[in-house]
């Protein structure tokens, strides 16, 4: 792509000819699809399939480690969301042996207490990271006779990143466990499958990785595990192409209003990326009680995306104070002397909140409080641009502490929390306004989403005119080289996955889905900008992922 600066009507912009989509109309033609007769089809599958599963599950003769892989299989597999009355009543039990001592940590080894850790934590239960002290020598470190049992380290590695603040334990189990494992690759020691496990979980944690993705990956891998189930492999091999039709579809429609509203062609400074704001949709709930939400948050984030290079890559510092004023007051005569691209944008986002309070109607929910609290979210985003936009006009670079206040806004997580939850199942007034607070919760994904895209984009939006990145404001600040601002902002981040962790735990009065869906938004944000990577704005670097997830079917063999 080139940086050129555009000379329009003796205006200066600082623009950027973004490359085209690389998709093009490749989704529309899901559009026409007929999902009754399919669906239905896969679905009376899956009812048998699923009753299996069910017996299987609930088996008494399974012992409580073989729950706790029964139950780390569903979840990996993606189908525990239709088990998880049974899954909660299951790790309720667990819970308790635990408090009571009933069951001793000599008794399942590594593996069982890691998993137990990990899968309890997961669900907001509080249990000790001291549970581990049970592995160390006299010395203080974790015995070498746990480096011979590599499942147990594979599942303290990846439930060491599910630590709180304090948890100095579990700080050195990641030490300890990241350097052992490996060294266990590439030696020829491993079985195929958890040698593939392993490496997957040292590119990325289990608990930082997107789920419809780690599902995929993971019905690829299982089986090759030699003591697989069949029948909860089937199982999720349907289901995932059951749930990939609905999707898309639902991709489909909204690229076909993105095609029809002709945004390359009326907005041609902005991004052409609608199937990747869907992605980001989908990373944040892909089940089918998400159905409206993806459908109205694929649409937001392409929205938000428009809105982001309006004031980032197109309008005066004057015209965006107009634009402003028109978002708060919900007013187009306010931008009547703008160009037409820039009241294109305004209508696009004025159009989707008409098209929320349909939707709600339709659902005969109340839709007065939700649309509020997305139109008073927007009016906070178009704010913090505006504030960045000032700064880049005026090479004005705030502190790091500023910046990132301002930051957690422009992130543009706080807009996208709201207008996903407040179209969920759990919607309520006192739900989204505690969300508009921003509760520690939601400052902590929306600072990982606002650092992390900053050292992936940096360097390149710094050869135009452009705000000073949280790279630039920390040299400043602390008078620190390139290198060393990444250090300190990479360990900010993981400042914010410890505040994560910690407020699922005593955010009791959440709904555990909700909480989820807030912890995808931090995950779909660190894979989006991980590696100095911007695959959002560079289509080509999430292209395999999306075909994976919304192109091609996972194979299902007859004699399965």
């Amino acid at each position: 792509m080139s940086l050129p600066t555009t000379i329009v009507s003796n205006i200066t912009r600082p623009y950027v000819k973004f490359s085209p989509s690389v998709w093009g109309n490749r989704f529309i033609q899901y559009a026409d699809y007929e999902l009754t007769d399919i669906t239905e089809n896969m679905k009376n599958q899956i009812q048998i399939q699923k009753e299996e599963v069910r017996k299987i599950f609930q088996s008494s003769s399974n012992s409580i480690s073989q729950k706790l892989n029964i139950i780390d299989s569903l979840q990996r597999l993606g189908i525990s969301y239709h088990f998880e009355r049974e899954i909660d009543e299951i790790l309720e039990k667990i819970q308790d042996t635990f408090t009571t001592n009933i069951v001793t940590i000599e008794e399942g080894g590594l593996h069982f207490c890691a998993l137990a850790f990990r899968l309890l934590r997961q669900k907001g239960h509080h249990i000790s990271s001291d549970i581990f002290k049970n592995f160390k020598n006299n010395m203080g470190s974790f015995d070498e006779k746990v480096v011979k049992d590599v499942q147990g380290m594979w599942s303290l590695y990846e439930a060491a990143h599910l630590k709180i603040h304090g948890e100095d334990i579990l700080d050195e189990a990641l030490v300890f466990t990241h350097a052992h494992l490996n060294s266990k690759i590439n030696t020829n020691q491993l079985s195929p499958f958890l040698d593939a496990q392993i490496r997957q979980c040292l590119r990325k944690p289990l608990h930082k990785g997107i789920p419809r993705l780690e599902t995929r990956s993971y019905i690829s891998s299982y089986e090759e595990d030699p003591s697989h189930s069949k029948v909860l492999l089937n199982f999720a091999k349907l289901d995932f192409n059951m749930l990939q039709k609905m999707h898309q579809k639902e991709l489909a429609n909204i690229t076909k209003w993105w095609k029809e509203s002709d945004f390359p062609t009326k907005v041609p400074y902005a991004r052409d990326r609608v199937v990747e704001a869907y992605f980001w949709s989908l990373a944040m709930s892909f089940e089918q009680k998400s159905i409206t939400s993806r459908k109205i948050g694929g649409k937001l984030i392409a929205c938000i995306s428009l809105l982001d290079d309006t004031y980032d890559n197109y309008g005066t510092v004057e015209e965006l104070e107009l634009f402003t004023q028109a978002i708060e007051r919900w007013d187009f005569s306010l931008i009547q002397s703008l160009p037409d691209c820039m009241k294109v944008v305004f209508n696009t986002i004025v159009g989707l909140w008409a098209e929320i309070e349909v939707s709600l109607l339709e659902n005969n929910e109340k839709s007065n409080f939700v649309l509020e609290y997305i139109k008073k979210a927007f009016y906070r985003l178009a704010q913090a641009y505006l504030v960045e936009s000032k700064w880049g006009k005026d090479n004005f670079i705030p502190t790091y502490d500023d910046y990132k206040l301002n930051g957690i806004v422009s992130s543009t997580i706080p807009l996208s929390t709201i207008s996903f939850i407040g179209l969920g199942e759990f919607s309520s007034k006192e739900l989204l306004e505690w969300i508009f607070r921003d509760p520690k919760i939601i400052n902590a994904v929306s600072a990982i989403g606002r650092l992390a895209d900053d050292v992936s984009s940096h360097k390149f939006e710094q050869q135009r005119e452009h705000v000073a990145s949280a790279v630039e404001c920390c040299m400043k600040q602390y008078n620190m080289s390139p290198e060393d601002a990444y250090k300190l902002i990479n360990k900010d981040i993981e400042i914010g996955w410890m505040d994560i962790n910690k407020e699922c735990l005593e955010l009791d009065f959440i709904p555990k889905s909700v909480l989820e869906c807030m912890v995808n938004v931090a995950r779909v944000t660190e894979f989006t900008y991980e590696d100095y990577k911007d695959k959002y704005t560079n289509g080509e670097l999430l292209k395999d992922h999306i075909i994976a997830l919304l192109i091609d079917p996972i194979r299902i063999e007859q004699h399965e």
